[in-house]
C-alpha cells in the first residue's frame, strides 16, 4: 500500500465528522475525499483486493474507533452480486477498479419490491446512499470476465450494524449483520 493515500483520507473524514456536519455536507466534501482516494488504483493492498470464486469479499480497512464512520473494499467476482439489501446509515460508494451496476429497488403497495433505475458505475466515480433518499438496491459486478473494486464509505461500523435483506416477491425482511471477511486491517503508517 502507497503510504498516505488512505490515511490522507481518513483524517480528512475524521476531520469532516468532527465538526457535526450534516449529510449534505458530507456528501459533498466527503466525496470530494473519496474521490481524490479512488483517484488512482495503486494503493489497496494485494490480500484486500482478492475476489472469492463463489460470493463478493467485504474488507475492513479502517473503522472509526467512536464507530462514526468505516472503510471497506467491496470485491465482486466475474457474475458475483447482492441481494436487495439496505444500509441504515448514510454510504458513499466510490469506484477503484473494474465496473458496478446499481439497480435501486422500490416497496410496492402489494409489498413486493420492485427494480428501478440502474447505473453503471467505473473508475473514478461515487454513488451515495442513505435511508433519507435511497437505501434499497442491488449491486453487481458489470463485467463477465475480471474482478471490479469498489471502496465503501459508511455512517457506522457496517460489519456490525443489523441491516436487511428483502424478498422481490414477499417483500419478506431477513436480518443481517455483515461483518468482514479479512483477519487483519491495514497498517495506515506503513513506510
Amino acid at each position: 500500500m502507497q503510504e498516505g493515500k488512505l490515511l490522507t483520507f481518513i483524517k480528512g473524514l475524521t476531520l469532516l465528522l468532527d465538526e457535526k456536519v450534516s449529510e449534505e455536507i458530507i456528501f459533498t466534501k466527503g466525496k470530494r475525499l473519496l474521490e481524490a482516494l479512488i483517484k488512482e488504483d495503486d494503493w489497496l493492498p494485494d490480500e484486500l483486493s482478492k475476489p472469492h470464486p463463489e460470493y463478493y469479499q467485504q474488507y475492513l480497512l479502517y473503522a472509526d474507533p467512536l464507530e462514526r464512520f468505516s472503510v471497506v473494499s467491496f470485491v465482486w467476482g466475474p457474475g458475483q452480486k447482492t441481494p436487495i439489501h439496505n444500509h441504515t446509515v448514510w454510504g458513499m460508494v466510490g469506484q477503484l477498479r473494474g465496473a458496478e451496476k446499481e439497480t435501486a429497488f422500490h416497496l410496492q403497495k402489494d409489498g413486493s419490491y420492485q427494480a428501478g433505475e440502474e447505473s453503471i458505475f467505473l473508475p473514478g466515480q461515487v454513488a451515495m446512499v442513505s435511508p433519507n433518499t435511497h437505501d434499497i438496491h442491488v449491486v453487481a459486478n458489470n463485467l463477465s470476465n475480471q474482478p471490479s473494486i469498489s471502496i465503501h464509505v459508511y455512517g457506522g461500523n457496517i460489519g456490525r450494524i443489523e441491516r436487511a435483506v428483502f424478498h422481490p416477491e414477499t417483500g419478506a425482511e431477513k436480518l443481517f449483520v455483515s461483518g468482514y471477511v479479512n483477519a487483519f486491517t491495514p497498517n495506515l503508517w506503513h513506510s
